[in-house]
């Protein structure tokens, strides 16, 4: 891209990349932690491999080989046109028809290029970060709520893992003026696992009332109970990316608002409240 105009270029910066956009050209992720160095060729192959997998919706794919040098390493990938739903927006049979996309993926060309389930929030080790380090920050009148959003979710029965994105919410997706998904960004989380995660990241940002029309009871359940460990999965994602004391105390006050509002402190199936997640994506790397 030499001869590229960077005169709308802007950088978004995160904890483990900056995304370099460069409007209808390109985005240029660049890694900036060790782990995020370490995945971005495999981040990069499952692009390349998701491209092929005839999704009805736009995914990125490479323009680079990824490059290093003793400063940085960083890939090129397509640019996605669109822009994000309106929080609270989303026709259920659109979101119907892009998590049935993702089901009828066939996970073996993949399997080698997905991450594992919790990625971002202790991997194996999630239920023990969890119960030991995410709960005891909390105050003691939500200790009771957390333990029991963590063993109501060890006790789901087994299903069929599915390609799961991992962060379907907000601004990884992209929507056409029309009302149609375009495309899905952000496949970092991508793993075959429960794809009622997906839902849940999905009623994250179009709300459960959307959501109540888009899956069926049993789905819609699933969802309900895996959403009651996604605040807890903030602390230990702070805990795991070293922040610092005032970073987590921040993080754990809005953790407590989220779960003050979402619905699940006695265990209740009724829509939530509006959460006090950061930013627009669920997940923040």
């Amino acid at each position: 891209m030499p001869s590229t105009s960077l005169a709308r270029t802007t950088v978004i910066p995160s904890g483990s990349h900056d995304v370099v956009l460069i409007p209808d050209v390109a985005a240029v992720r660049i890694a900036r932690s060790a782990p995020a160095v370490e995945s971005l060729p495999r981040r990069t192959a499952l692009l390349e491999a998701l491209a092929q997998a005839e999704l009805p919706f736009a995914t990125p794919i490479p323009l680079s080989p990824v490059v290093s040098t003793s400063d940085w390493t960083a890939v090129a990938v397509s640019w996605i046109p669109g822009s994000y739903a309106p929080r609270g927006n989303g026709d259920p049979t659109t979101l119907r028809n892009v998590l049935d996309a993702l089901a009828a993926v066939d996970l073996a060309p993949l399997i080698d290029l997905l991450d594992v389930p919790h990625a971002y929030a202790g991997r194996q080790r999630w239920e023990e970060l969890i119960l030991a380090e995410a709960v005891p920050r909390l105050p003691p009148r939500l200790h009771d709520s957390a333990v029991r959003r963590t063993a109501a979710v060890l006790a789901l029965d087994p299903v069929p893992p599915r390609l799961v994105h991992g962060d379907l919410t907000g601004e990884n997706m992209h929507w056409s003026p029309e009302g149609d998904v375009i495309g899905v960004l952000d496949w970092d989380l991508a793993h075959a696992f429960d794809p009622a995660i997906d839902v849940a990241c999905l009623a994250h940002w179009h709300g459960w009332p959307t959501i109540a029309k888009t899956v069926d009871e049993a789905t819609y359940t699933r969802a309900r109970t895996w959403y009651g460990t996604f605040a807890l999965e903030q602390i230990v994602k702070y805990l795991l990316d070293d922040s610092d004391a005032a970073a987590i105390d921040d993080c754990v006050g809005r953790v407590v608002r989220w779960m003050d509002s979402d619905g699940l402190a006695d265990d209740s199936r009724s829509p939530p409240g509006r959460d006090e997640s950061r930013g627009h994506a669920l997940v923040q790397r």
